[in-house]
């Protein structure tokens, strides 16, 4: 993996890449590309030549913008220690 990109993701049924480049993740949306290509993209021995060759300036993309808050609406999970009452018995 590149040291400006950190994750991509792609979705094959709206051709839409999406990758996070550097230390604070900033994610960008990339569409229209073609299935072949980010498969060439995800395999390159330079991610990040790759990316500047073949993605950078040819497709419409935008930056998503992160959650103000990226944990909500997950619960919080209080730990349990094992006790008699909570070990299945066998």
């Amino acid at each position: 993996m590149s040291t400006a990109i950190r994750h991509m993701h792609y979705k094959s049924d709206s051709q839409e890449l999406s990758v996070w480049f550097g230390p604070d993740f900033r994610r960008y949306k990339y569409f229209g590309v073609p299935q072949h290509l980010y498969e060439a993209f995800s395999e390159a021995d330079s991610q990040g030549q790759f990316f500047n060759r073949f993605i950078k300036g040819r497709f419409d993309c935008i930056p998503v913008a992160k959650p103000a808050n990226p944990n909500k609406g997950w619960q919080s999970v209080r730990r349990v220690s094992p006790t008699s009452s909570t070990i299945p018995k066998q």
